[in-house]
């Protein structure tokens, strides 16, 4: 798949920045509990978007949008990764990285990725994986926000399977990603929540449900939501 944002470097971010009410998305963000197979979800939504409106606009993005908050702030990818993770600098490091010419404060992180996140939701026919979406787009009309959750041992187990870890891993790894997760949601809020639930339209229980089952799901609330979307259809060339 082309990468994200081989297609969005050539967006002019100020001006998507500048977008408002109607002209905003259509996105869709995804948050999910650990082990919710929330990407390969991501990419069956917009397989299923681009089948029904015969073109290939709507991209799904989640890491990569990493590279391109690095590349803003002309700093490593490792310094975006750990705020995300939510691992704050020692004082030590920090004067290391002042004295080198490469400190980056959390602050100018926090603003370059809600820069980047929301003109990307702004721009719209995006299908955004985490990276705080849900908080970030919170305010755009045109948006579905959904959160795919299931039981703690159901996601233990997909967890096990995909990372080749033993339960006692894949147990310290969910819960220490949920909290990671849920941390980063609230970050881009005005007031933190412990309570993040009335930020999404609606919450899915990914164990009764497939992959693609599940992305019909969101695809559905997507056209109650917003409204069907249209199909593109070629004009042909009339000879006289």
């Amino acid at each position: 798949m082309e990468k994200f944002f081989d297609y969005f470097d050539h967006r002019n971010r100020e001006i998507s920045l500048q977008k408002t009410g109607a002209e905003e998305g259509p996105v869709i963000t995804i948050s999910r509990l650990t082990g919710c197979d929330a990407r390969q979800v991501a990419e069956s939504v917009v397989e299923n978007l681009n089948a029904r409106t015969g073109s290939s606009k709507w991209k799904w993005v989640d890491k990569d949008i990493i590279y391109d908050i690095a590349k803003e702030l002309n700093t490593e990818t490792e310094r975006v990764e750990n705020f995300y993770k939510g691992i704050e600098l020692s004082n030590m490091s920090e004067m290391i990285m002042a004295f080198s010419g490469g400190f980056v404060s959390d602050l100018r992180v926090k603003k370059a990725i809600r820069d980047v996140v929301l003109s990307i939701c702004k721009d719209g026919h995006v299908v955004l994986v985490g990276r705080g979406g849900v908080s970030i787009a919170r305010d755009i009309i045109n948006a579905l926000h959904i959160r795919l959750i299931a039981p703690f041992y159901w996601r233990v187990e997909n967890v096990m399977k995909k990372k080749e870890m033993d339960i006692e891993k894949a147990e310290e790894y969910v819960v220490d990603t949920d909290e990671k997760r849920h941390n980063l949601i609230t970050t881009f809020l005005e007031k933190k929540s412990i309570n993040i639930d009335y930020l999404f339209d609606a919450t899915i229980n990914r164990r009764p449900f497939s992959i693609s089952q599940t992305a019909e799901i969101i695809v559905s609330m997507y056209e109650k939501k917003i409204g069907k979307p249209e199909r593109v259809t070629t004009q042909r060339s009339h000879i006289f």
